[in-house]
């Protein structure tokens, strides 16, 4: 992509054998264009997002366009509101704080598979809102299993109709024990009558009514159960590791890290007040999601004829603002390569020109969450150790389905820092 920017411009098209013609942006006013676009014009689903359908389901707000996926938006949202963070504080810092001190010390680990195990955890207690230790090892085991399998390409190619047997089989499979384990928390929450009173996200969902009264179905709840668990689990712990290795390699960022966890933290557990004066962490984790995005572009089709900067493009054709070429103008952001966290302390960035969550109508739902996350997870990491970067480890870049993971899941090496405090 970027061979191809700096040889022909901006915009670019690439012409595929099998697909319509993909529009490729980097310019902030374009990218304004385009998420600002109604969802009659743009469509994401019939862009290519309907190939998850297997994993998330029909339902999902991921696949559906037009006025379907602004009711299932409508109805999600609530449960994502930034105000709704406070209620899930305690159980993402404790899940972090145990898996942090359960970790060896002095010897060299992948620090990618201890934040999926983290991030997967915050999900089944604050998404599915299962406590009970037991229940959340066999729903957790079960969903690792079909989002691993969903992941391959593979697997997803062998669930076209006439080619369901092999791997596509064992993937039905498992997507049915999962299912049932899922409808079985449904049934669950439906029996006890207490979801009104609760403040996981599934019983925000049961709560949730549309413009006509009517609420969600069983199938509708477990497709955007799926969906969030999809889109926050293995994203939000690619983007930790990434972060960290992006912070062990710069020694001036982990000691400034660590200074204003020390100042604003001490011995104290992170609360939700705490963490709003962390202003260093909250830009490093913004730096860190402009130069490693997790997905590298999102995709649009058009339902409409359009144009876009002088030019006429016909429906059918595919716009696609590239969020990794665009976090790397060096008219936005100056020596664009360098991770410099600096650049968002004091100021909020460009929806336009940042935007490792989508954007407009379509912009992941779980934005906050996942910000909200991120931070306490780190935050707690620099309470708990000191890290170093293994010496013979060195991420690169590689594909995982449609997202880009560290190979080697990031080799660190963990000292602990100070005496353990109690958890809760």
């Amino acid at each position: 992509m970027e061979e191809l920017l700096h040889r022909y411009g901006d915009p670019f098209t690439v012409r595929l054998a099998t697909n319509p013609p993909l529009v490729i942006t980097t310019d902030p006013d374009t990218i304004r264009g385009i998420f600002t676009a109604g969802g009659e014009v743009l469509h994401a689903g019939a862009a290519g997002a309907r190939v998850l359908s297997p994993l998330v389901g029909d339902h999902s707000v991921l696949v559906l366009d037009g006025a379907e996926h602004m009711r299932q938006r409508r109805l999600m949202l609530p449960s994502f509101h930034g105000a709704r963070m406070k209620a899930y504080a305690v159980a993402m810092r404790d899940t972090a704080t145990r898996a942090f001190r359960a970790l060896p010390a002095g010897k060299p680990l992948p620090i990618h598979p201890v934040m999926q195990s983290i991030t997967l955890e915050v999900i089944v207690r604050t998404v599915f809102g299962v406590e009970d230790a037991t229940r959340m090892k066999r729903l957790g085991d079960q969903l690792t299993r079909i989002l691993d399998m969903g992941s391959r390409p593979s697997i997803m190619a062998a669930l076209v109709p006439t080619m369901m047997f092999g791997r596509g089989r064992k993937f039905l499979r498992e997507r049915t024990r999962a299912d049932d384990m899922i409808f079985d928390e449904i049934q669950r929450r439906r029996e006890t009558g207490d979801f009104a009173d609760r403040t996981d996200v599934l019983s925000l969902l049961m709560c949730a009514v549309d413009d006509d009264g009517q609420g969600m179905t069983e199938q509708e709840l477990r497709d955007e159960l799926v969906t969030i668990l999809a889109a926050g689990h293995e994203t939000s712990a690619t983007s930790l590791a990434w972060t960290v290795e992006r912070v062990l390699s710069h020694e001036r960022v982990y000691e400034a890290l660590r200074a204003e966890v020390d100042r604003e933290l001490g011995d104290e557990p992170i609360t939700d007040e705490s963490l709003a004066r962390l202003e260093y962490l909250d830009a490093t984790v913004r730096e860190s999601l402009r130069l490693k995005p997790i997905i590298p572009m999102v995709v649009r089709k058009l339902a409409v004829p359009m144009t876009i900067r002088g030019f006429d493009l016909p429906a059918g054709c595919i716009v696609a603002p590239n969020i990794y070429l665009t976090h790397r103008r060096p008219d936005v952001y100056p020596d664009p390569d360098a991770f410099r966290p600096e650049r968002f302390v004091g100021s909020k960035p460009n929806p336009y020109a940042w935007l490792p969550f989508g954007g407009g109508i379509r912009r992941c739902l779980g934005m906050a969450f996942a910000l909200y996350e991120m931070k306490i997870v780190l935050a707690t990491l620099l309470q708990e150790a000191n890290l170093v970067l293994h010496a013979k480890s060195s991420a690169r870049t590689v594909r995982r389905a449609i997202t880009f993971a560290p190979s080697g899941g990031v080799q660190v090496v963990i000292k602990p820092r100070r005496p353990l405090r109690a958890v809760a």
